[in-house]
């Protein structure tokens, strides 16, 4: 125990001594938690929409005027003819095209209904179809209104009607920041701490310091909880000052207990960390060990749930991703922060974490070598 705590006053001393220490523990997450969530926004807006009017009614300037005072179409372009239309789709400045026939308004009122063309730049597709379906809505509440407008209502055979009401739990405002946010944060700490252990014992071999260890009879597990334990403290500052800062920017106060996200923040940095030192082992220089952790925070991001629910991912990418420890912390943060989940929901989500976390660990004891 002696020798570990040498070891973790030595940890601390070079991280003090790094003068980007600081910037990479408060600025940089400050940054991120400020730019993401801007981001990582989930409404689609300024839909560029072209609309081709050959009718030029009433009912048609009608229905142009609802769809972009809507607030999520803005005007590409007001023309009579398709070729324009098509045109401004080919070169990607609109987004849909709203085709209103000639005789719009005469068929409305004499034949009680009208075909309308909708033309869709489907390259993003989730865009398209979001787009087309706000459009869809907007049509539809439109041909409501004409009903009513036009109808006559009577006593005797009513038309059967179903009214809905909607009630939204836990994010009753439907604000994508409560969602995103900690998930944001969860990334961050997998960045920062995952990164600092990954160069550490690279840093020693390129400093030259690690032939000094290796004479030393420290064992190999006090070496590798050496450089676990002060990283555990920093991956905490991190989460703290991301709690605050979330707190500060966008009101978020986690409905759970916050001791619940400390205690599985700590599993999960066991394993995280776990992780970064075994990329560590295998890596002679600093390069490679960024290369590497690069490629898999890539991974991790879009694997982990941060913006495709896992879910949605066929099935061997689901079985992929309940083996990154960052999937079950994301969860966990939304369950506790928006949910107000407790230790009791979240039991199995630590086991696993931590058993990931004794595997990477574990790994890392045995590929650390003593030898040059």
């Amino acid at each position: 125990m002696r020798a570990l705590r040498f070891l973790m006053q030595k940890e601390f001393r070079q991280m003090f001594r790094d003068k980007g220490f600081t910037g990479r523990l408060f600025i940089a997450p400050a940054i991120q938690l400020i730019l993401l969530p801007m981001a990582a926004n989930y409404t689609i807006k300024n839909i560029n929409i072209a609309i081709v009017d050959h009718d030029h009614s009433i009912e048609s300037q009608k229905l142009s005027n609802k769809i972009l005072s809507s607030g999520y179409f803005k005007l590409a372009d007001y023309t009579d003819f398709n070729s324009k239309a098509n045109k401004l789709i080919e070169n990607d400045k609109a987004d849909l095209v709203l085709e209103l026939p000639k005789g719009f308004a005469r068929d409305i009122i004499n034949q009680n209904n009208e075909k309308i063309a909708i033309e869709v730049n489907a390259i993003n597709g989730v865009k398209a179809s979001i787009g087309f379906g706000y459009l869809s809505g907007i049509i539809n509440d439109y041909n409501n209104a004409l009903r009513l407008q036009w109808v006559v209502p009577q006593e005797t055979n009513a038309i059967p009607t179903i009214v809905t009401s909607a009630s939204y739990w836990y994010n009753p405002s439907l604000t994508y920041y409560i969602y995103m946010v900690p998930a944001i944060l969860v990334s961050l700490i997998t960045g920062v701490a995952g990164l600092s252990a990954a160069f550490n014992i690279v840093k020693e071999k390129e400093m030259g310091t690690i032939e000094q260890i290796n004479v030393t009879p420290i064992k190999k597990y006090e070496f590798i909880l050496g450089k676990l334990l002060p990283f555990l403290a920093v991956g905490a500052v991190v989460f703290t000052f991301g709690l605050l800062f979330s707190w500060a920017i966008y009101r978020i106060v986690p409905l759970g207990n916050i001791a619940v996200l400390y205690l599985f923040m700590f599993v999960f940095l066991f394993a995280i960390l776990g992780f970064g030192l075994l990329i560590s082992t295998y890596s002679q220089t600093q390069q490679q060990a960024n290369s590497i952790m690069f490629l898999f925070m890539m991974v991790f991001n879009m694997m982990s749930g941060l913006y495709t629910p896992i879910d949605s991912m066929p099935g061997w990418a689901q079985f992929v991703s309940h083996l990154f420890p960052i999937s079950y912390f994301i969860e966990v943060m939304r369950m506790v922060v928006i949910k107000g989940s407790g230790l009791h929901d979240i039991r199995i989500h630590m086991l696993c974490v931590f058993l990931i976390g004794l595997v990477l660990n574990t790994w890392a004891i045995l590929n650390y070598r003593k030898t040059t």
